[in-house]
């Protein structure tokens, strides 16, 4: 074989390495941090989604794993806002399988009303954020 023939069979081999090995661009790992259950699941948020909004409020995922999965209650990923100063919260998008599936219409701001999932996520994202 000469050179032009080896040069000619690696940069193929290259190029089909670049083309079909998956890689992830500018998104880092979920880092899931859990707040205290209550008796309808878990709700978890994550470190590495935390972002100031121009208001001051936080934007933050969060995934709630109700207690008992079936085919209709399932796990349902948010992407909501918290307002640390206000002590409220709104829900920006909603997913079953992946984040900002569909925008929220009602972006109006909400008192957690006593939820104990929605007041630990605003407990530890202000406390984390700010």
């Amino acid at each position: 074989m000469t050179f032009k023939t080896i040069k000619s069979i690696c940069f193929s081999c290259f190029a089909l390495l670049l083309i079909f090995y998956p890689s992830k661009i500018d998104a880092l790992s979920p880092d899931w941090v859990a707040v205290p259950k209550s008796q309808y699941g878990e709700q978890l948020w994550d470190k590495n989604s935390v972002q100031k909004n121009k208001d001051g409020s936080i934007r933050v995922f969060s995934k709630f794993i109700p207690k008992s999965t079936t085919d209709i209650t399932q796990d349902i990923l948010y992407t909501m806002d918290v307002n640390c100063s206000e002590n409220s919260f709104r829900d920006v998008a909603v997913g079953a399988k992946e984040f900002n599936e569909f925008k929220n219409q009602d972006s109006d701001w909400k008192d957690p009303n006593g939820d104990k999932l929605i007041l630990g996520i605003i407990d530890q994202v202000c406390t984390f954020g700010n």
